[in-house]
């Protein structure tokens, strides 16, 4: 099972989720994610997809995340293209813990390609800190947004 960092958002789940399902601001939060390319229309149904590039220019690579389940407000669940390490299911899980308070956990594990073969351990070095500073990301961009359209 891989290790499941969280972030608290001072925020309403269904005002955290609106910020998740918006595919255009995917870019803006997941570390890696340089440049959305397109938004599939109906993001976050399942089989949608973001198509985005990942990686610093001019070494850029074209991939996709797409939706394999979501449960709105509460769940959302990608498996995202991650070459050339193969694929990965990410879990975001949105738990109200006061009316005004969110805490998201995500949960991230290759499940394809040659990363698979690392013990999970090992992939938790890797993909946790970074889950770590995406959702810190994601805290920032929900409450910023959030401030500016209850101006």
């Amino acid at each position: 099972m891989p290790a499941e960092p969280s972030v608290r958002i001072p925020l309403p789940v269904e005002d955290v989720f609106t910020t998740l399902a918006d595919g255009w601001l995917y870019g803006l939060w997941v570390v890696g994610a340089t440049h959305i390319r397109d938004v599939d229309e109906g993001w976050p149904e399942v089989g949608t997809r973001i198509h985005h590039s990942v990686g610093g220019w001019p070494l850029t690579r074209q991939d996709t995340t797409e939706v394999r389940a979501v449960d709105p407000p509460h769940r959302l669940e990608l498996v995202a293209r991650l070459w050339p390490a193969g694929k990965a299911d990410i879990r975001l899980d949105l738990v109200e813990l006061e009316p005004d308070l969110t805490e998201v956990r995500m949960a991230e594990q290759i499940s394809d390609g040659p990363g698979r073969l690392l013990p999970s351990a090992a992939q938790d070095l890797v993909l946790v800190p970074r889950n770590r500073e995406s959702l810190q990301r994601l805290r920032a961009l929900a409450v910023g947004r959030s401030s500016r359209t209850r101006s």
